[in-house]
């Protein structure tokens, strides 16, 4: 008996419940959804999200797995060559910026549920992120090496300012558009170009 075959759309409704998955879990919080009710959200039956997932938490990994991954790709493969440390430090804030738009709800999974999974998928996905600020502590370190070179706390401290200024954007400027998104970019590699050299 031949195996049965994926779908040619298996990919783009695979997307499509994740997608309603994020909104429901950001929404009515993950421990309060059902698959029911993100069948619901989908528009499709229950059996069906169960033919793609075989769990809540599955996928909430998935959304994740995909955010992350995503956005550390999207930033370790940007062409940075012959920049200035101080023009890779606008070019990948704006990256994130504009990375992070239409993701409203995944990011705030990211911020608020990660802790729901397993040790081990924590481990992985907290990978994915450590790539990204080990990332930008490097071009930190470049910009200037008088003040961290040491003081590994110091960096990681001067790092996460910068992420947190990135991530926390859409609790005040939820559907912010491109342009918005790279005017804050500016904003943010403003100052920490201003004040990096004064920590």
């Amino acid at each position: 008996m031949a195996a049965r075959s994926i779908a040619r759309d298996h990919d783009e409704k695979r997307g499509q419940i994740l997608l309603a998955a994020a909104k429901v879990f950001a929404t009515e919080g993950y421990d309060r959804s059902s698959m029911t009710r993100l069948a619901e959200e989908c528009g499709i039956s229950k059996a069906n999200i169960y033919h793609y997932y075989p769990s809540k938490e599955a996928l909430l990994y998935d959304i994740l797995d995909s955010h992350l991954r995503a956005l550390r790709d999207t930033v370790l493969g940007l062409d940075l060559a012959g920049l200035t440390a101080e023009q890779q430090l606008r070019e990948v804030v704006r990256a994130i910026m504009l990375a992070y738009e239409g993701y409203d709800y995944k990011h705030r999974i990211q911020m608020n549920e990660m802790a729901l999974l397993p040790d081990d998928q924590q481990r992985e996905l907290r990978g994915l992120q450590r790539d990204l600020v080990r990332f930008l502590s490097d071009i930190l370190s470049h910009i200037a090496p008088d003040r961290f070179e040491g003081d590994a706390g110091k960096l990681r401290g001067a790092t996460m300012a910068v992420f947190g200024m990135l991530n926390w954007y859409f609790t005040w400027a939820r559907g912010a558009g491109a342009a918005e998104r790279e005017d804050y970019a500016a904003i943010v590699a403003d100052m920490v170009l201003g004040g990096v050299k004064q920590v």
